[in-house]
């Protein structure tokens, strides 16, 4: 299969769904990860254009550790608006490239407005990109395929409707999210948070929900054309 997640930031994937993705790649699928921004607002001291290719180069080694192909949408940070034409069909040239089984993102509801502009895009390109008379850049229509919502940060909010057991991930998924290290060491020395440890510690807490020692929670996006019968997770 081909998997394809679109999360607004540089470690916004590693933080809610790179365990899921890891197995996706152990199973023999092809997972392309795509940070529509480019993060080069994510930090106090580190001028945007210096941070932009530093968050890509973090961003491409946690990629590689699991084996996933990653890109970039270019957009600035709080530059991603949905009722955005551009954007649109952006997001629509990034489906119909990926040509995915099916598409993990931001929850419509999140703490922060390019994630659910994200989840929203994705919801609108992802229709656009299957018609075939709808010009763009990539000439070749992309299939209709279902959408997961990926947990919200910390979990707030959210209640999963499916879970993936990612005890064997565990391990790799903090090892992908310490690459982005401009995030990790600025928020424990700044800001007093640990975030691998609150990562893992939600992780732990899906597990206990779905009787694994680490899980990550999904909700499969319930609209017309979008359900399946089978399981597409892992």
């Amino acid at each position: 299969m081909r998997v394809l997640a679109i999360g607004a930031h540089p470690d916004d994937i590693e933080i809610a769904c790179s365990g899921t993705l890891a197995k996706c790649v152990k199973r023999g699928d092809t997972v392309i990860v795509c940070h529509v921004s480019t993060g080069n607002l994510g930090h106090v001291i580190i001028p945007p254009d210096e941070l932009k290719v530093i968050r890509a180069n973090e961003a491409k080694k946690a990629g590689a550790l699991a084996g996933i192909e990653v890109i970039c949408a270019g957009f600035n940070d709080l530059d991603i608006f949905s009722d955005n034409k551009e954007a649109r069909d952006k997001f629509e040239d990034i489906i119909k490239y990926a040509n995915p089984d099916f598409i993990i993102t931001h929850n419509p509801d999140d703490y922060m407005p390019d994630h659910t502009a994200v989840a929203k895009l994705v919801f609108d390109a992802s229709f656009a990109a299957t018609l075939p008379n709808y010009v763009s850049e990539q000439k070749e229509p992309a299939k209709l395929v279902p959408i997961y919502y990926m947990d919200t940060l910390a979990g707030v909010n959210f209640v999963p409707t499916e879970f993936v057991d990612i005890s064997d991930e565990i391990d790799l998924k903090l090892k992908m999210l310490e690459c982005h290290e401009s995030q990790i060491v600025w928020m424990r020395d700044h800001d007093g948070i640990d975030f691998p440890d609150m990562v893992r510690t939600c992780s732990r807490y899906r597990g206990y929900q779905c009787g694994a020692d680490y899980a990550e929670g999904f909700r499969q996006c319930q609209v017309y054309l979008k359900g399946t019968t089978k399981r597409l997770l892992p």
